[in-house]
């Protein structure tokens, strides 16, 4: 069954945005909105690039490059390696499947619990144990995930998320404010930098394999067939992630005049859950940020163990789904607040490899996949974006101030941009001082 019929591809989509809607997909938006105010429309506009068009170009390159770890070998073998293992573990255990659980247990059971009970640890440790116990059982058979996600769980977030939509429409909360801090002078950059947060890009690079399999188990095995229903996948659940954020935005934006700024965007959907529907929004939120999370969490442990089980198949993959399910159930436990303090920095310095790795592969066939643009390129972005992120450790470099856009987090941008002009420079007299040795 080589034509994947419409119906099956839309459940694949739906189980990739699940997968992708996680928990930096529900509080970022809302912040965004609440801060940009009048400014939201180019904010979301920046946010929309990083957070949904970078995912669906890394998912349709991956694709077509048949995975993370060729594409990174165009740079360099041990690269490829090294940069590869460090992605899987920050969207795995490190960071973004913990990040998940911590902020679905903060929003899904924090709310109900005493003040004398909500001090203690134990919630959370006995919250997360039952958390990852479901997510390792839902892993366990990674063939039936579409049917699991795309037919029951994806539906069931959509339809509650889009609730909150309708129903603030006719219970209006409040009107725009005047953008605040960065989002005043510089709203889409802002945005795009915002993006980050959700992880997605780095996501989407691995997620392919885990669309590639549902898509054997269907009968798709010719590979132009697998690359082209993957991209569709991908196109698909990007217009639902962009309806969702467009949803969240607005209800963070208008929440401003009525409630204020708050610490995170969790507060601010908090607050407008809150004013729709009383104490009962609590019940409300806690089934979707339950849900998000344990998708997200589900499909990045299954890529995650499909990953380690290919690099090192001494250890199975059901093992692996058990090692990457206890760690991540470990550093969960740490809490919300320290792993997003830790998030931001790593994140800094691994999206703009990542994001300059996707584009030079999107134009590989321009520059005739010269592989010293690829090696130039990444050496000049990953100097300046590992010293960035060092920097919000406290480990100032002065000079990087002088690197423009860099006080808009994007300074990684200009040095991209000689590496590749050095790298086709450099792969061009490599070229004609072969050709003349030739002759």
């Amino acid at each position: 069954m080589e034509n994947l019929k419409k119906k099956r591809l839309f459940f694949v989509s739906l189980m990739l945005f699940s997968m992708f809607f996680g928990a930096g997909n529900l509080i970022f938006p809302p912040q965004l909105g609440q801060l940009s105010g009048t400014n939201m429309p180019l904010a979301m506009g920046g946010f929309l690039i990083s957070a949904v068009g970078l995912p669906i170009l890394a998912v349709a390159v991956v694709a077509k490059t048949g995975g993370l770890h060729i594409l990174a070998s165009r740079v360099h073998p041990k690269f490829a390696f090294a940069f590869t293992v460090l992605i899987y573990l920050s969207i795995g255990p490190f960071l973004g499947i913990p990040r998940a659980a911590s902020l679905a247990f903060e929003m899904g059971i924090s709310p109900f619990l005493s003040s004398s009970i909500g001090v203690s640890k134990i919630p959370l440790f006995v919250y997360s144990l039952v958390f990852f116990g479901i997510a390792y059982w839902l892993c366990l058979s990674p063939s039936k995930l579409v049917d699991r996600f795309g037919k029951f769980l994806t539906p069931t977030l959509l339809v509650l998320i889009t609730s909150i939509f309708v129903f603030s429409l006719f219970k209006p909360i409040g009107g725009f404010s005047a953008p605040i801090g960065d989002y005043v002078h510089f709203p889409l950059l802002k945005g795009f930098v915002e993006g980050y947060n959700t992880m997605d890009a780095i996501a989407a690079l691995n997620f392919g394999i885990v669309i590639t399999i549902a898509l054997k188990e269907m009968g798709v095995t010719d590979e132009k067939r697998l690359v082209s229903n993957t991209i569709k996948s991908g196109a698909i659940a990007g217009l639902f992630l962009t309806i969702i954020y467009l949803m969240l935005s607005y209800l963070g934006a208008t929440s401003m005049s009525k409630f204020g700024t708050t610490e995170n965007g969790a507060q601010t959907l908090t607050n407008v859950v809150f004013y729709l529907f009383g104490q009962k929004g609590s019940v409300l939120l806690g089934l979707i940020f339950s849900l998000a999370c344990l998708t997200t969490s589900v499909g990045l442990l299954t890529s995650c163990s499909q990953y380690f089980a290919k690099i090192m198949p001494k250890i199975s993959y059901k093992a692996w789904i058990t090692i990457l399910s206890v760690s991540s159930m470990i550093f969960a436990n740490v809490g919300l607040t320290q792993i997003l303090k830790f998030s931001f920095p790593v994140l800094i310095a691994i999206y703009p490899m990542a994001i300059v790795l996707m584009v030079l592969a999107f134009f590989h066939n321009l520059f005739k996949g010269n592989s010293y643009v690829y090696l130039f390129t990444m050496v000049c972005t990953s100097f300046v974006s590992i010293l960035e992120a060092l920097g919000h450790f406290g480990l100032k470099v002065g000079i990087l101030n002088n690197l423009p856009f860099y006080s808009k987090g994007l300074g990684w941008i200009i040095p991209a941009a000689v590496g590749l002009v050095a790298g086709l420079i450099y792969g061009s007299l490599k070229k004609k001082r072969f050709e003349n040795n030739i002759r």
